[in-house]
């Protein structure tokens, strides 16, 4: 469950304090990450971030324009990107990804 204190103000500022890693493996999907074990310190608000993901963002199928799409996930826009974490619980997600908002897909 969110953090009811935990809004998309809070995440902005979040994500402005936490290392961004652009995904050069995945060049044809322009996309970074950023990992939860780079700021341990954070780890209650990465919690946070990827639980508001979950409830607050709107799920879409991933690659967008696939007869088949490999995913469906929740994807939160704030400001000019569109966040997202992979399907683990939680407890055991690891990484947050986000891209700009026109280049998801």
């Amino acid at each position: 469950m969110t953090n009811p204190g935990f809004d998309s103000v809070a995440a902005a500022a979040y994500v402005s304090k936490v290392r961004w890693q652009f995904a050069k493996t995945m060049p044809q999907w322009p996309h970074e990450y950023t990992v939860r074990e780079w700021a341990p310190e954070l780890e209650a608000e990465f919690e946070a971030f990827v639980a508001l993901i979950r409830e607050a963002g709107v799920i879409k199928p991933w690659p967008r324009t696939s007869q088949k799409p490999r995913y469906r996930l929740s994807y939160l826009t704030i400001g000019d990107w569109e966040y997202w974490s992979m399907g683990e619980p939680i407890a055991r997600t690891t990484i947050i990804n986000r891209a700009g908002s026109a280049e998801v897909g």
